[in-house]
């Protein structure tokens, strides 16, 4: 018998991470939709959190081409959806980096973006062209020369796609704070996606809840910072390795633990 099927009934939201929980960017993990769904039936609410730099509606039509049913969750919170916002009241143009895929749903959702001149960047990723953090250096050195503040709709380093790791827009952040640029991050582990998903799921105490991630310094920091009970999935963007034991101490985090460390939602 999994952790998982004995898992507390006390728990009646799962705030459960999707690439590398879920999913890899390509397909679905074996029997993760199976369980997201017995959680549900179980009289869970299931909120899917992800630092995807786009939209619940971009994220739920992936989900949908990747082959999970829509019946798995009851609700979406993404890190883009706190960009947005932030870039919205603005109410100025940026700039962007990013691929033209999400500059389009960016665009779609009234953001506009200029080539020069601007004071603000919305930084969703890679561009799908440079492939390699290092082919960004000069076009950083650049934007923190010119004090533009770089709006990072997705804290992760890294994802695997398909088994592949590929960097993401907080790995080129890291290194924009290098240089001495101003960074302002949206996403796990900064509260204001915890408060929108644990909105979407009615407002629960939070000792009812529970954090499902497979990254250290997003999922498992953001839960111990929020307060929340967590699960480690190390078959993620860890490959497989154990939960750190300095980890509490290396974040400031106290005696904090996961509940629970796990390969996967099986």
């Amino acid at each position: 018998m999994s952790f998982w099927d004995q898992l507390d009934p006390a728990y009646s939201v799962v705030l459960c991470d999707i690439w590398g929980v879920v999913h890899d960017g390509v397909n679905l993990y074996p029997k993760s939709a199976e369980r997201l769904c017995e959680w549900r039936s179980q009289g869970r609410k299931v909120i899917l959190i992800t630092n995807a730099p786009r939209t619940a509606d971009a994220v739920e039509a992936q989900l949908g081409r990747i082959g999970l049913p829509s019946d798995c969750w009851d609700g979406i919170a993404t890190s883009g959806e706190a960009g947005i916002a932030a870039i919205t009241a603005l109410a100025h143009p940026t700039g962007f980096l990013g691929t033209a895929q999400d500059r389009t749903i960016l665009e779609d959702h009234g953001l506009r973006f200029l080539a020069d001149g601007f004071t603000d960047i919305a930084v969703t990723g890679l561009d799908g062209e440079r492939l390699k953090i290092a082919d960004y250096q000069e076009q950083l050195e650049a934007l923190a020369r010119a004090d533009v503040l770089f709006h990072c709709f997705n804290p992760d380093r890294v994802v695997v796609r398909g088994g592949v790791t590929e960097p993401c827009a907080g790995a080129l952040a890291d290194v924009y704070e290098g240089l001495g640029g101003r960074v302002e991050w949206y996403g796990k582990p900064h509260h204001g996606i915890y408060d929108y998903a644990l909105s979407l799921a009615g407002n629960p105490p939070r000792d009812a809840v529970l954090v499902v991630g497979d990254a250290l310094v997003t999922d498992m920091v953001g839960a111990a910072t929020q307060g929340f009970d967590a699960v480690f999935v190390q078959g993620g963007i860890h490959a497989g390795e154990p939960f750190p034991a300095g980890f509490a101490s290396q974040y400031g985090l106290g005696d904090w633990s996961p509940v629970a460390v796990v390969d996967s939602l099986r």
